[in-house]
């Protein structure tokens, strides 16, 4: 699919079900501050569920940054389908300062289509990830991401791993 047609925003994905296509029209757009409610509330849920290993108190006392200066700073694009926001990915210059897609809506492909449109939009991009994290470390590998070294996050004290992508 070129680039072009990805630029519009406006998809739709066929699916075979019983020998009859079936047409759901999703769209992956920019961020609009109406969509606050439900970016804040699929990155909560999606953190606490993905990040077990951190206490979800520490997620949850991260709500009002997330709403108030990292979502809103970001370069945020939503994953909709149906008026229902199902995942999100925000840019900060070439690094992935978050994805995450709603539990509800994981393993349908929308992680995998929110890092395409990254890719997009940026040659390079970076990301970090919990090294305990290791369903999210073999999504990255299979979108192309190599690991370039290994830190401690200062924010918790986990290991974490610095991931690249180069075009």
């Amino acid at each position: 699919m070129s680039k072009q047609l990805r630029s519009v925003h406006q998809l739709a994905s066929l699916a075979i079900d019983a020998g009859r296509y079936e047409s759901k029209a999703y769209m992956i757009r920019k961020f609009q501050q109406s969509d606050i409610d439900q970016v804040i509330s699929i990155w909560l849920e999606a953190s606490i569920k993905a990040h077990d290993f951190v206490g979800s108190d520490f997620w949850k006392s991260k709500v009002t940054d997330m709403r108030e200066i990292y979502i809103p700073s970001g370069e945020t694009y939503v994953y909709e389908e149906e008026g229902i926001i199902q995942g999100f990915v925000s840019l900060c210059n070439d690094t992935i300062a978050a994805i995450f897609v709603s539990p509800d809506f994981q393993g349908k492909g929308i992680g995998r289509q929110l890092i395409q449109k990254a890719k997009d939009v940026r040659d390079i991009l970076n990301l970090t990830v919990y090294k305990q994290n290791q369903k999210s470390i073999e999504f990255y590998k299979k979108c192309e991401f190599t690991i370039e070294q290994e830190r401690i996050d200062e924010n918790t004290g986990h290991p974490e791993l610095l991931m690249k992508f180069n075009s």
